[in-house]
């Protein structure tokens, strides 16, 4: 995965400004940043749609640790709906609306400088995202982002967090993306329903809660990350609606990451298989099998230590990965249909 002149899809200087494709009011643009703190078992998202022609923003910051999941009991969670933008913001050097957080390039596609800090609840972000690599295209006619541009990029994140008061070191391998085009309103409305159809499922057979989860017409979206140090990870979208009936789905538009060297994912030799809590419907452990274009494989198992859920069904999970022989850190961004996720768990949590 290289920026050569030759990739059509490489990440230029200008991406680093905010793009405007169409007058679509539901034309979005998101930048997101994450980093994690593996000793106290903390996860932290900054998340940030701009939608330009309707000028304005929402942007949420949040971090969750082992105490609590949900909004009220996160270690952190701050979000701000449909904020007025200025006029032809740049985010290459921006401070968002509403109390935001401030974002400062440093170096094209490669180094950022953010801040944030709420007073009143004693919280403050203050670090350097630097790339280990240039930002590449998630290839475009894949799903989920059939033709809408979307850059994913794994980094060193150093700098403090500030929670209840105390200042934290961050040192931490995780990823940011910026995806961009219309999405929402009628983009997200299909000829879909939700709970009328218990027998629906791709392929008969497998327990009843793998079969539900694998339907398809969901929205269903897994996406799974994970780094050990600057030069040994993997990440992947996970297609759960095409897996099989014993659990293994297959994956796509990813990279695996051995001794500084990245490889796009072959799709058609990469899968995972998840394992679930029959009390929370979340998941508990995975396995990921993955062979990239160049045949190089990689085996990781995957274990959530802890998740943050802002609707009850939906979670963002820190996972600890055994990679490679060294311990690495991530996530499992596990997206679901509210009425879609209930019936899983409810087949879950069935006795016989």
């Amino acid at each position: 995965m290289t920026d050569s002149a030759s990739d059509p899809y490489a990440f230029k200087p200008e991406d680093d400004s905010y793009h405007q494709l169409s007058d679509d009011l539901y034309e979005t643009e998101t930048n997101w940043w994450s980093f994690n703190i593996p000793e106290r078992k903390i996860g932290c998202w900054i998340h940030t749609p701009y939608y330009p022609n309707r000028k304005t923003v929402t942007w949420r910051i949040f971090a969750w640790d082992e105490t609590g999941y949900d909004p009220a009991r996160m270690a952190y969670y701050k979000k701000v709906e449909e904020a007025p933008m200025p006029d032809n913001p740049d985010l290459r050097d921006i401070t968002y609306p509403a109390g935001g957080y401030s974002l400062k390039m440093l170096e094209p596609g490669m180094k950022y400088h953010l801040k944030y800090a709420d007073p009143d609840r004693d919280f403050a972000l203050d670090f350097i995202f630097t790339g280990s690599h240039p930002p590449h295209r998630f290839e475009p006619g894949e799903p989920p982002f059939i033709n809408t541009p979307h850059y994913d990029q794994v980094g060193h994140v150093l700098g403090t967090m500030t929670l209840r008061g105390e200042i934290i070191p961050i040192d931490s391998y995780s990823v940011r993306d910026r995806t961009w085009g219309p999405r929402g309103g009628p983009y997200a409305q299909s000829r879909k329903q939700y709970g009328s159809d218990l027998e629906r499922v791709k392929h008969p057979g497998g327990a009843r809660w793998r079969e539900i989860e694998r339907e398809r017409g969901r929205g269903r979206i897994q996406y799974i990350f994970g780094h050990a140090g600057g030069d040994t990870g993997f990440l992947g979208f996970v297609r759960t609606q095409d897996g099989t009936a014993d659990g293994w789905s297959p994956m796509n538009g990813g990279y695996i990451l051995r001794d500084g060297v990245f490889g796009s994912l072959d799709k058609s030799k990469c899968r995972m298989r998840a394992f679930r809590s029959p009390e929370t419907g979340w998941c508990t452990h995975m396995q990921v099998e993955m062979v990239d274009r160049d045949g190089r494989a990689m085996e990781v198992e995957g274990f959530a230590v802890s998740r943050m859920s802002e609707a009850g069904y939906g979670t963002n999970q820190l996972m600890r990965w055994d990679i490679d022989g060294k311990i690495g850190w991530g996530e499992d961004q596990d997206v679901w249909n509210g009425n879609h996720f209930v019936r899983m768990l409810d087949a879950l949590k069935s006795w016989k």
